[in-house]
């Protein structure tokens, strides 16, 4: 198996509780909350990890949350390895309703880098990944990155295979092509409308649109989730698209980072990226099944692959 590197900058201490009801107003008596490992790296090589896969999650970590954060690592049994943030670990935290299943996700900022910060984390990664490794930068970019640090990333890397998986303006960054441009981009169905212009309501228009941002040079291979519609793939060799078997949803925190780590396991075991994408589209389907931020479970895992189907466009 092919070396995986999983890069989280902005990492946090999720934490996940439920309600009675949510709404404004009243003190809100929430049950004991529980406590996972977040941010997308972690989440990637958690989801590997928990299918029994490999991979080393370089997380920066900092303050009482980091060492919180570090420990609850530890006990998952990540390879962890660990660089310093230039601030506090954040905190994220997740509320259910009880009386209608809904869930309100709350994400806060996280410490912000600065130049010189960014220069040693990206000379740290380099050191630490393989010639051939896979090396996935899932989540947000930490306050004080510019777009373009995926850019600077990739042209450091070299030949080793970067997959992303972001939002915002780095994202809309790497939709304009720059070079030279990760193995791998992908995104969720709202966040390439927004990109399109366009609402992308079939998913032959969202398999045009990935097949669009791989012929501009956003990446050799582009995927956009569609969510209980699957997800669609632009490779070079076709369009692709796999179904989704999650019509029951308690949670849907990871669901894209276990499509991550579930899809770059399969690319290092030496899998076909159709079949990888299979893959991941299962370990989404099982992540949504289990609670709080507990991703996608080995058994669920099994079962939603027997279920997912692959068919070209």
């Amino acid at each position: 198996m092919t070396e995986i590197l999983t890069v989280t900058l902005n990492p946090a201490l999720d934490l996940a509780t439920s309600a009675p009801f949510v709404r404004p107003g009243p003190k809100l008596r929430c049950a004991p909350e529980t406590a996972e490992p977040g941010g997308g790296g972690v989440n990637v090589a958690r989801a590997i990890t928990q299918l029994g896969g490999r991979a080393r999650a370089l997380v920066a970590l900092g303050g009482p949350n980091g060492e919180a954060l570090k420990a609850l690592l530890l006990a998952q049994g990540l390879d962890l390895l660990e660089v310093p943030a230039p601030g506090q670990t954040r905190h994220s935290f997740s509320v259910t309703d009880e009386g209608t299943g809904e869930q309100y996700r709350f994400v806060l900022t996280g410490p912000t880098w600065g130049g010189g910060d960014l220069d040693a984390v990206l000379d740290r990664i380099v050191e630490s990944a393989a010639a051939d490794a896979f090396v996935v930068l899932s989540g947000s970019m930490p306050p004080g990155a510019e777009p373009g640090w995926i850019t600077r990333a990739c042209d450091r890397l070299g030949q080793r295979r970067v997959v992303v998986d972001t939002s915002g303006p780095h994202l809309a960054a790497q939709a304009d092509g720059p070079q030279p441009a990760p193995f791998v981009l992908r995104m969720d169905s709202h966040e390439a409308m927004e990109l399109a212009g366009d609402p992308l309501a079939t998913r032959e228009d969202s398999a045009r649109f990935a097949e669009t941002l791989r012929q501009r040079g956003a990446a050799r291979i582009v995927i956009i989730a569609r969510g209980k519609d699957g997800s669609v793939m632009a490779d070079g060799d076709g369009l692709w698209r796999v179904t989704a078997q999650n019509e029951t949803v308690v949670s849907a925190i990871g669901a894209g980072d276990s499509f991550v780590g579930a899809f770059v396991m399969a690319l290092a075991e030496g899998v076909g990226a159709p079949e990888a994408l299979r893959r991941g589209a299962a370990a989404a389907s099982a992540a949504v099944q289990s609670a709080g931020t507990q991703l996608c479970l080995p058994d669920d895992y099994a079962r939603m692959l027997a279920l997912t189907d692959l068919e070209r466009l």
